[in-house]
């Protein structure tokens, strides 16, 4: 879903006119660079102390405007218009760590501002910023930024378009951004800002797009959304609004996307939804709505995701005819009020590639679909599904996730023939036995990444694991398998997650363990593993929690971080485990930590 948003708001962005003014600097020569604006560029840059990007490196030289300062275009006067530093921001590598000059506020030309991606750019945002009336574009958006938004942003009346959202930013949004009368996209999500969203925002009537969420706003939604004709992307999600749904929202006949999913919300959903005609994706999760769910969503004829899960919503649901709601790809109904039995004929018979009806009270044998070719992702786990599986994943040559865990289901892993192109599978809690060699072979695909089928009748041994893998979880826990860990377990280099608890395993801990170096979390509890605790696993650097607790192990704990500071109880009831955080081990003295 986060895809999704970030797919409107690109689209949002690059259709506004003028967002990066670069036809200005293709048709016109720029001037010699303003001695002024150049000496406010490299006042910024002297508060940058650590430039990875290496975009501040071509800052050098009398004349900013000639086109070699990365990031810098200018008017034919010489004058700075544009100032945009973009960094990638899935590259933890890339970054400029320091603060935001306030002699960034003396560019009087400026009309784009843009520093986003740079991750350790801390501080504030200066107060100096309110003088660069010209500007039209301010984006600062997945940085560091701290403290308030500055109310002196509502002095900007060119503004078009106003992103703070990825920093630290805190209190309430200042009211005086209802004067920005031009603005017509506003993010400032995933921030920690707080209190009830200004009643002057209602000025914004050119606003496109509005983006608040993750962040900590309360109160209700206000009526005043309703009347943003022009609007078609609302994010609201991850905050703390309550009370209804504002009837006045259903009036957004541009309206595309709307997320208000992980609030407080209850109440019904209005039958006026079926109003909101260009609606592509709808996300009302993780609320508390009650009632039924209104027959008029099958009017929603542009509507391909339909996210409605965690809430009290009741049967029965909406007769669906097969003309309605027929751009449908995504459907979660999961952990409501349902007792649906079946699988309505209306989800089985359409082409989806998303289907999530988790704890919707599911019974009998697991359901066929029409179109199973199309199929990514099923999730109808917490359900009481029977039987067999053994033709279910027949035609899901699409399939990449299933979760089918907390059912009834019993079969055999070797009926277990799942599409080569799977990456996640998860089978825990329900009455599977067999063995792993069923599903742990040299035929396994390099794209499985997950496998969980805990707490099931699984036996036999763990197998060798062949080179390859690509396996980042493993969760076997609670079964009935015996034998030992094989040595091999470490050619699954990218494995991040191990439970083999509460099994029968004996042996040793392999010393190859110490060379799965992406391992975060490991649990051996619970089983017959005798031997030392290996000092290899001192070489895995990101390990956050393991368990080694009642088995027959002894000796010294390995003393080294994180290992020697992991709570006692991750080693007791052992025979004679000793060391940090465990009494000192005989005939050596423990030190005491500084």
């Amino acid at each position: 879903m986060q895809i999704l948003v970030w797919v409107f708001e690109v689209l949002f962005i690059s259709s506004l006119v003028g967002v990066f003014p670069l036809s200005l600097a293709e048709t016109t020569s720029p001037g010699v660079c303003s001695e002024a604006d150049r000496a406010a560029l490299l006042a910024f840059k002297a508060k940058i102390v650590k430039d990875t990007t290496g975009i501040l490196s071509s800052w050098i030289g009398r004349d900013c405007c000639g086109g070699d300062w990365e990031g810098v275009q200018c008017n034919p006067a010489g004058r700075v218009t544009t100032l945009a530093l973009q960094g990638p921001v899935k590259d933890s590598s890339m970054y400029m760590k320091g603060t935001l000059s306030s002699s960034l506020g003396s560019l009087p030309f400026l009309q784009v501002l843009v520093i986003s991606g740079m991750k350790l750019i801390t501080g504030p945002i200066p107060d100096s910023f309110s003088k660069l009336t010209r500007l039209t574009q301010l984006v600062l958006e997945d940085n560091s930024l701290q403290g308030n938004i500055p109310s002196g942003l509502g002095l900007l009346s060119h503004l078009q378009t106003l992103s703070l959202a990825g920093n630290h930013l805190k209190g309430p949004v200042p009211p005086s951004l209802g004067n920005l009368r031009n603005l017509g996209m506003i993010n400032l999500g995933r921030n920690s800002l707080s209190g009830p969203i200004p009643a002057s925002l209602k000025n914004l009537h050119l606003l496109q797009s509005f983006d608040l969420s993750f962040n900590s706003f309360s109160g209700f939604i206000p009526e005043f959304l309703g009347q943003f004709r022009n609007i078609t992307f609302i994010d609201l999600s991850n905050n703390q609004l309550s009370a209804h749904l504002p009837i006045s929202m259903f009036n957004l006949v541009s309206l595309s996307y709307l997320s208000l999913s992980h609030n407080l919300l209850t109440g019904t959903i209005p039958e006026q939804v079926g109003n909101l005609k260009s609606l592509t994706s709808l996300s009302l999760s993780s609320n508390k709505f009650i009632g039924h769910i209104p027959a008029s969503i099958s009017r929603l004829q542009n509507l391909w995701s339909l996210n409605l899960s965690r809430n009290g919503f009741s049967d029965p649901l909406p007769d669906v005819s097969n003309r309605g709601i027929p751009s449908l790809l995504s459907i979660d109904l999961s952990f409501n009020n349902l007792s649906l039995g079946t699988v309505p004929k209306w989800i089985t018979d359409r082409q989806l590639s998303d289907v999530n009806l988790a704890g919707c009270k599911l019974r009998g044998s697991l359901p066929r679909f029409t179109r199973p070719d199309s199929l990514s992702t099923i999730d109808l786990s917490n359900n009481f599904l029977t039987g067999s599986i053994s033709t279910f994943f027949t035609k899901m040559t699409s399939l990449q996730k299933v979760k089918l865990s907390n059912n009834l289901l019993k079969f055999d892993l070797s009926e277990l023939k799942v599409p080569d192109g799977i990456s996640s599978i998860d089978l825990h809690s329900n009455q599977v036995c067999g063995s792993l060699s069923s599903i742990l072979n040299n035929r396994t695909s390099s794209f499985l990444e997950v496998i969980d089928v805990s707490n099931n009748l699984i036996s036999g041994t763990i197998p060798e694991f062949s080179e390859g893998l690509n396996l980042k979880e493993l969760n076997i826990g609670s079964n009935k398998i015996a034998g030992q860990i094989p040595s091999s377990i470490s050619n699954l280099i990218e494995l991040e997650r191990l439970d083999v608890s509460r099994n029968l395993i004996t042996g040793t801990i392999p010393m190859s363990f110490g060379r799965l170096a992406n391992l975060h979390w490991l649990d051996l509890s619970i089983n017959r593993l005798t031997g030392r605790i290996p000092t290899s696993l001192l070489g895995i650097k990101f390990m956050r929690h393991a368990s080694f607790r009642a088995n027959r192990l002894c000796g010294e704990i390995p003393q080294g971080r994180p290992y020697d500071i992991f709570p006692a109880s991750a080693y007791a009831h052992n025979l004679c485990l000793c060391g940090k955080p465990m009494p000192p081990c005989r005939g050596k003295k423990q030190e005491t930590s500084q």
